[in-house]
């Protein structure tokens, strides 16, 4: 069986060369993209796609599942219950449309447990990862969570995936009782570095419904890295989350499932 450590030095090379390739002009860095026929509020990228080959490559030698975005479910040889969890490209159409974060995200999990992420964040051209056994790093750097602890001066990360019900009046109620508690909000686009920036303190906690579970695997395991503390439960449809995560201070009492 390929080892721990490797298995994370793999990760984190493929992560580096995926981001490196959307970022040099060649063909990988293709921005045209089409609506999903199934839902208009999704597109999907011809990089999508192409990052998505080139991932699984890599990864689908080592023998263990993986669950990727674009493929679905894979079953691998592996007797482990170790599974990698893919996203090729968060925050797809802030990337086609140059108008704000996204990222390429690896995580490996056991069962139902984080065990590292790796994320490439393609506007800053850094890797982040991390885990509860490892920490959390920003290229060679450590970094951890905020020491905020009053919502009123917190900020949160959220946003509405391409699946949310706008017409389900509870889950936005539930939505408007979270996020009021805080003296700020913001939506970025991208799910992977929204959690990033939780765990570099950037941003004191992060909520959504219905996010796909691919979206947020690897940022779960590097906030817990980081010393902060994630909630989730299943959501709605098949891989979905909702998914509560803050410095561990900052309660998540009163969020549960709309």
């Amino acid at each position: 069986m390929v080892e721990f450590d490797e298995l994370l030095d793999l990760s984190k090379h493929v992560a580096t060369c995926a981001g490196r390739r959307l970022l040099d002009g060649s063909s990988h860095g293709d921005k045209s993209y089409a609506h999903c026929a199934d839902n208009v509020r999704e597109i999907k990228a011809l990089a999508d796609r192409v990052l998505e080959r080139e991932i699984l490559d890599a990864l689908v030698p080592t023998g263990f599942s993986i669950l990727s975005e674009e493929c679905g479910y894979l079953s691998g040889q592996q007797t482990s219950n170790r599974w990698f969890i893919v996203d090729p490209l968060d925050g797809t159409f802030n990337y086609v449309k140059g108008l704000g974060p996204s990222a390429v995200s690896i995580a490996l999990w056991e069962d139902q447990t984080p065990l590292f992420g790796v994320i490439y964040d393609l506007v800053e051209r850094q890797l982040v990862w991390g885990g509860a056994r490892l920490g959390a790093h920003a290229g060679d750097r450590r970094i951890s969570v905020s020491d905020t602890s009053e919502p009123a001066r917190a900020s949160i990360c959220t946003g509405f995936p391409a699946r949310f019900d706008f017409a389900n009046d509870r889950a936005f109620e539930h939505f408007r009782t979270t996020v009021s508690r805080y003296g700020k909000v913001r939506m970025l686009g991208s799910a992977a570095v929204s959690l990033v920036n939780v765990a570099r303190g950037s941003a004191d906690a992060y909520t959504e419904q219905n996010i796909m579970l691919w979206d947020v695997a690897a940022g779960i395991a590097i906030i817990q890295g980081a010393g902060g503390r994630v909630h989730w439960e299943a959501g709605t449809t098949r891989y979905s989350l909702n998914v509560y995560a803050s410095n561990g201070i900052l309660s998540a009492a009163d969020w549960a499932q709309p």
